[in-house]
């Protein structure tokens, strides 16, 4: 079994950034969001933050707080068959319990810190869903209430600081991935 490595933080700290660079380095990601995503595509719902925070919400109220990992769990073990794994959008507490349960030490948690008012200006320019202040605040405050997304973050093995710039942040990434069994 490949290195499983789920990169969790709030919205627009950098999460695809590190998760992007491990993919570009050979490992597998699986993109929590993407589920999000092909549920609004499956019942023809447009792609904006008030559907993807009901979507969300929706798979939770129906599957648990767990959703997520339980819909992707068979795609993370049978990815790490042959490669290394980068989780992308780890959000609830439950997701948590289930992947460590399930993976133990196999998971490791790398957490992206970013300070807020600096993630709320990443997000108003970014090329793909791009969020006003307001819009990052309402999402950042759902996602703590709603989906327990703060415990994950607690609980990560390694934290970056990813305040500074890119080429900074990779090479912080870069000092933790050798620590990594």
């Amino acid at each position: 079994m490949g290195k499983i490595i789920a990169v969790v933080g709030m919205c627009g700290s950098g999460k695809s950034v590190a998760s992007d660079y491990l993919e570009s380095i050979g490992f597998k990601k699986v993109y929590f969001g993407g589920v999000t995503m092909e549920k609004l595509k499956e019942n023809n719902m447009e792609v904006t933050p008030e559907n993807e925070k009901y979507m969300r919400e929706k798979l939770r109220s129906e599957l648990g707080m767990a959703a997520y990992a339980k819909i992707l769990l068979p795609r993370i073990i049978e990815y790490s068959k042959d490669s290394d794994v980068v989780l992308d959008g780890l959000y609830s507490w439950d997701e948590y319990v289930v992947l460590r349960e399930r993976l133990g030490k196999k998971l490791s948690m790398i957490a992206i810190v970013t300070n807020r008012d600096l993630r709320y200006d990443r997000l108003s320019v970014r090329d793909i869903r791009p969020f006003t202040k307001e819009e990052a605040l309402a999402r950042d405050v759902s996602e703590i209430e709603n989906l327990a997304k703060g415990g994950p973050i607690a609980m990560a093995d390694y934290f970056i600081l990813n305040n500074y710039d890119k080429e900074t942040y990779i090479e912080n990434l870069k000092v933790i991935l050798e620590q990594i069994d």
